[in-house]
C-alpha cells in the first residue's frame, strides 16, 4: 500500500513539473536561439541592405541578417513589405502556419486537473466503501470466505460448551447428510442464534461447525451492513445470499447480529432507515418466496433481548442456542486446551486452577495461561509453573500489581487495618464465601484488597448471603472508625463505582426493587424513577413511581445498610485482637492467603518464615508505633 501511495505522488509531481514547464516556456525552441526585434529596426536593416533571407509565416517573420546572426520579428499587415525586401534583393519564402496536433503528453497535461479530482472522488469513496470491489462496488457483500489455510477448527478444539456442541451437532449432520432428514420429511433449522456473554465461545463454535462439516463458511459482521447510504445493506445481503446460493451447501455466520438486527421502528424519529432496510431484506432472504436451500445462517450476540421479534420467529432462527459460562469441569477443558500450547511444569494441577477461577469465561481462561506463559519468560524460566499461574490470577481478577507506587508508612497502616476489617468480618459470617487472599499492594484502582471466591459455581443467592456481602463491604469502614476514630476515617470505602459503599448500595438496592426481598414491599419489582419514552421526535418522561413508593424504597434500602453497619460493628468490636494480628502480617508480608489467615485467628499459628510476628503478638499497639494516633478500643 505503501508503494502505490508513493508511485501515485511521483506521477502527480512529474505532471505538475511538465505542466509548469510547458506554461513557463510555450514558444518552441527556435526563440532560444534567434534575436527577437522590432517591426521599426526590422525596415532600418532592409533599408541599409542587411537583411539576405526572410521566412515568412502569417505575421510571423525569421530571417538572417548578413553576418549570418539569425532574428525574428511580427509584421502588421503590410502590403508593401513584400516589394521593398524584393527591390532590396532579400531571398523570401513563404509557408502558411501550421497546426500542429496536440502530443499525447500535451492532452495529459491538459485534462490533469479533471482526471486528478476524478482520481480524488475515486480514493474517498473507496474509503467510505471499504475499497470492496472499487468506486462502484460498494453494494457487494463484505463477506469473507475463511479456508482451511488459517487453521481447520473442529469440536475438538472447542471444550467448555457440551450442551452447546450437541444442539448444534444436527446442522452438522444435516450439512453432510442432507437426505437423511428430507426421507422423513424433517427440515432442518435454517438459522441458529448462538446466545451468551462475551467471551464464550460462540465464534469459535461457529468455525467448529464448519470444520466438522467440511463446508465452505462464509464470515461476516453485523456493522459492514449498515452504511452511510440508504440501500448499500440490503444490497450487501443480497450479494451475501447470492455468494451462498453458489457454494451450497454453506455457512453463513454473522457476528453481532445486534448492529443490524434491532427492533424496527423504536428510537427517536422513528429509527434508522438504512438499517431497518437491511433488516427487512435480512428477514425476506430467510424465510420469503425464494427460500435458499443448503444455506445456513448462524449468528451471535450477547443483546437477544434487542433483537427484533421478527428475526427469531419459527422459519428463520428457529433454535437459540445459549453459550454461558462453563462450570468447573468445563473450565478444566478449556484450560487444557490453551495449556497444550505452552510449556508447562508437572506440578500444575490444571483442576486446582478451574476451582479457583469460577464465572471465567474461556476467554477469560485464554488470557489466564497467556498471562502465566508471560510472566515465566519474564523470569526466563524455560517451563510455566504454579507460581506463574496464581500470579497471573491473582492480576487478571484483580489488577496488576502496582508496587512503584510510594505509599507512606501511616497509609500502609490505614490500608492494613481497612483491609483487615474486611477478612475479619468475611472470616465470621456463616453465609460469606471463603477468602482467597487479602493484600495491601495497590492492584488497579485499589490500595489494597481482600478476594473472596465461593466453593463452587454459584447461580443464585439467598437473602442471607446478599445481606453477609452488604456487612463485609462495611468491614474496612467500621475498623478504621475503631481503630482511629471516626474523625479519622478515610475515603478507602467511597470513590464511585466498585467502592464498599457503592456496591454496598445495589445490593441492598437490587433487593429490594428487583428480587422482591423486602417484607414491607413485597415481591414486586420497582424500576427506576423515570424512563424515556420516544413519540414520533418528542421525548416524553414518565414516572414509575410515586413519591411515596420511592421513599418507601429508600426506607427498606436505608434498614439493609444500616442492619449490615451494625453487624460489622458488632463482629470486630468482639474479634478486636483478630483485628491486630491481620493488620500486622499485612503490614510486614503485605500479602496473606485465606488458609494463612485462618491458621493466625484460630490457631493463633503463623506460616513459616513468619516466626518474628509471635515474638510481637502480646503488643498490641506496636503496629501503630509511628502513625501519631492512639487507637480507640471499643469493648
Amino acid at each position: 500500500m505503501n508503494l502505490k501511495n508513493l508511485a501515485m505522488w511521483a506521477i502527480i509531481v512529474l505532471l505538475t513539473l511538465g505542466l509548469y514547464n510547458m506554461f513557463k516556456n510555450p514558444q518552441g525552441s527556435f526563440n532560444n536561439q534567434s534575436n527577437k526585434i522590432i517591426f521599426s529596426e526590422f525596415l532600418s536593416e532592409v533599408e541599409n541592405g542587411r537583411v539576405v533571407q526572410v521566412e515568412i509565416q502569417g505575421n510571423n517573420v525569421n530571417g538572417v541578417f548578413s553576418n549570418g546572426q539569425k532574428f525574428s520579428t511580427y509584421v502588421p499587415n503590410d502590403p508593401n513589405l513584400i516589394e521593398k525586401l524584393s527591390e532590396r534583393g532579400v531571398s523570401i519564402s513563404a509557408s502558411p502556419l501550421e497546426e500542429k496536433m496536440p502530443s499525447l503528453l500535451g492532452v495529459l497535461l491538459s485534462w490533469f486537473p479533471m482526471l486528478l479530482l476524478i482520481a480524488v472522488w475515486i480514493f474517498f469513496m473507496r474509503q467510505m466503501q471499504g475499497g470492496k470491489g472499487g468506486a462502484m462496488g460498494f453494494g457487494r457483500s463484505k463477506a469473507k470466505l475463511m479456508n482451511e489455510l488459517k487453521g481447520k477448527v473442529t469440536f475438538k478444539d472447542v471444550a467448555g460448551v457440551e450442551e452447546a456442541k450437541e444442539e448444534v451437532e444436527e446442522v452438522v449432520e444435516f450439512l453432510k447428510d442432507p437426505r437423511k432428514f428430507s426421507r422423513l420429511g424433517g427440515k432442518i433449522p435454517r438459522g441458529c442464534l448462538l446466545v451468551g456473554p462475551p467471551g464464550t465461545g460462540k465464534t469459535l463454535l461457529a468455525r467448529a461447525i464448519a470444520g466438522e462439516a467440511d463446508v465452505p463458511f462464509f464470515t461476516i459482521s453485523g456493522s459492514d451492513f449498515v452504511e452511510m447510504f440508504v440501500g448499500v445493506g440490503a444490497s450487501r445481503v443480497r450479494d451475501m445470499f447470492e455468494q451462498g446460493k453458489k457454494h451450497s451447501p454453506c455457512i453463513i455466520f454473522i457476528d453481532e447480529i445486534d448492529a443490524v438486527g434491532r427492533s424496527r421502528g423504536a428510537g427517536l424519529g422513528g429509527g434508522n432507515d438504512e438499517r431497518e432496510q437491511t433488516l427487512n431484506q435480512l428477514l425476506v432472504e430467510m424465510d420469503g418466496f425464494d427460500t435458499n436451500e443448503g444455506v445456513i445462517i448462524i449468528a451471535a450476540t450477547n443483546r437477544p433481548d434487542v433483537l427484533d421479534p421478527a428475526l427469531l420467529r419459527p422459519g428463520r432462527f428457529d433454535r437459540q442456542v445459549v453459550v454461558s459460562n462453563p462450570d468447573i469441569i468445563g473450565r478444566e477443558k478449556i484450560l487444557k486446551v490453551h495449556a497444550k500450547k505452552i510449556n508447562m511444569s508437572p506440578d500444575v494441577n490444571l483442576r486446582t486452577i478451574a476451582r479457583g477461577t469460577p464465572g471465567f469465561s474461556g476467554a477469560d481462561l485464554a488470557n489466564l495461561v497467556n498471562e502465566a506463559a508471560l510472566l515465566a519468560a519474564r523470569k526466563n524460566k524455560r517451563i510455566v509453573t504454579f507460581q506463574e499461574f496464581e500470579e497471573a490470577k491473582d492480576k487478571v481478577m484483580m489488577g496488576a500489581e502496582r508496587r512503584s507506587m510510594v505509599m507512606t508508612e501511616d497509609e500502609k497502616k490505614l490500608t492494613a487495618y481497612h483491609e483487615g476489617g474486611h477478612a475479619i468480618v468475611s472470616f465470621n459470617l456463616k453465609n460469606s464465601d471463603p477468602i482467597h487472599k487479602a493484600t495491601i499492594i495497590p492492584r488497579g484502582r485499589a490500595l489494597g484488597m481482600v478476594m473472596n471466591l465461593p466453593e463452587r459455581d454459584k447461580y443464585q443467592y439467598t437473602v442471607k448471603e446478599f445481606k453477609a456481602k452488604i456487612a463485609m463491604c462495611f468491614g474496612g469502614r467500621v475498623a478504621e472508625e475503631l481503630i482511629f476514630g471516626k474523625d479519622n476515617i478515610t475515603s478507602g470505602a467511597g470513590g464511585g463505582s466498585g467502592s464498599d459503599i457503592n456496591q454496598a448500595t445495589k445490593i441492598a438496592k437490587a433487593m429490594v426493587t428487583k428480587y422482591g426481598m423486602s417484607e414491607e414491599l413485597g415481591p414486586m419489582e420497582y424500576g427506576e424513577n423515570e424512563e424515556e419514552i420516544f413519540l414520533g421526535r418528542s421525548v416524553a418522561r414518565q414516572q414509575n413511581m410515586s413519591e411515596e413508593m420511592t421513599r418507601k424504597v429508600d426506607i427498606e434500602v436505608r434498614k439493609l445498610i444500616d442492619e449490615g453497619y451494625n453487624k460489622a460493628t458488632k463482629i470486630l468490636t468482639e474479634k478486636l485482637d483478630d483485628l491486630h494480628k491481620i493488620a500486622k502480617a499485612l503490614l510486614t508480608y503485605e500479602t496473606l492467603t485465606g488458609d494463612e489467615i485462618e491458621d493466625l485467628i484460630n490457631k493463633n499459628k503463623f506460616p513459616q518464615s513468619k516466626q518474628d510476628l509471635e515474638n510481637d503478638n502480646d503488643n498490641k499497639d506496636s503496629a501503630l508505633g509511628s502513625i501519631g494516633l492512639k487507637p480507640k478500643i471499643v469493648h
